[in-house]
């Protein structure tokens, strides 16, 4: 069983890999049909990591939340695809190559599952290229090898603390979403993670529209399995975050940047508000359990399942 949590895991790395690398190159396109194209070939990555991650959990694994090497090199959209294309390639012989050594019938459906789709996403870079080469297509960040302006401005500052906060947390919320075994709490997590997703790619377009490339780097993941654990963890970065764009709407004087700043805050100060909900109705379920009831002897409660959550999630909804 170990060996097949390891391939899921190398697979997970992978699409991760595969999710950063389309988003950078779709954001520095720019504003178009072919850079909408490709974020939604980022976005069927994302249900193929939220689905390795499930049977990670179900095989009584730990999904992980590293990802793989992420190509940022070649002079322009065309040879931007030429890079996705490889990674397709690899992608399909990597799932070709797990589907012959693993056993498991439902394990090896998924990935017959995700293997399509990988096929579909190779021929779809590959038209993507044609079209660009065709048409000529600018990008609106000239090279993605450069890190980044030596010296950027304040607002390219707070946008790439954004772009980094909201990756992270993105991650982290994915995680306990993957690993609480209560379904309702998992679910809520899931879609603030959406929301933070939005996040991301907002401030990382407005850091396109300047030329500048996004550095999607993490900071430290919570990596807590407890519940209550979590959702304190949640709890403390939306607040600590929440001061920080406090703070930045103050001291900058872009007003449309002030606007997107006001945006994410207010949707931070309600995932706090949500996840100190749930943090309750944790409590109150815990102090229920260890209160016996009254005329009969308190009963040992049964251990936690150690399959989770049985349930396929999306993280855009189904296809």
């Amino acid at each position: 069983m170990s060996e097949v949590i390891n391939m899921l895991n190398a697979d997970i790395r992978d699409e991760h890999a595969a999710i950063i690398q389309y988003l950078q190159h779709a954001y520095a396109i720019g504003e178009s049909g072919e850079a909408c194209e490709i974020e939604a070939i980022a976005r069927d990555e994302m249900r193929h990591l939220d689905w390795l991650s499930e049977a990670v959990v179900e095989l009584g694994g730990d999904p992980t939340i590293e990802r793989g090497e992420v190509d940022l090199s070649g002079a322009g959209p065309v040879e931007w695809m030429a890079r996705d294309i490889m990674a397709e390639e690899r992608a399909i012989a990597q799932y070709k190559k797990h589907i012959a050594a693993i056993d498991d019938p439902k394990i090896v459906r998924l990935l017959q599952r995700i293997l399509s789709d990988e096929e579909a996403h190779r021929a779809q870079f590959a038209d993507l290229a044609d079209e660009m080469a065709e048409e000529g297509v600018k990008p609106v960040v000239e090279s993605l090898a450069a890190a980044t302006v030596s010296r950027p401005s304040r607002a390219a500052e707070i946008l790439q603390q954004g772009v980094q906060h909201e990756y992270t947390v993105i991650l982290q919320y994915l995680y306990h979403n993957f690993v609480t075994p209560d379904c309702e709490i998992s679910r809520e997590l899931e879609m603030q993670a959406i929301n933070e997703m939005q996040h991301m790619g907002w401030f990382s377009e407005k850091l396109a529209s300047m030329g500048i490339r996004p550095e999607m780097e993490r900071t430290e993941v919570d990596r807590s399995r407890d519940t209550a654990a979590m959702l304190k963890a949640d709890i403390a970065a939306e607040r600590a975050v929440t001061m920080d764009y406090n703070q930045q709407i103050e001291e900058i004087e872009d007003e449309e940047l002030k606007a997107l700043l006001a945006r994410v805050r207010d949707h931070e100060v309600y995932h706090d508000a949500v996840f100190s909900e749930m943090l309750e109705e944790v409590r109150l379920g815990e102090e229920r359990e260890a209160s016996p009831r009254p005329g009969k002897a308190e009963e040992p409660s049964p251990p936690p399942s150690p399959l989770g959550r049985l349930t396929v999630g999306s993280l855009i909804g189904e296809q």
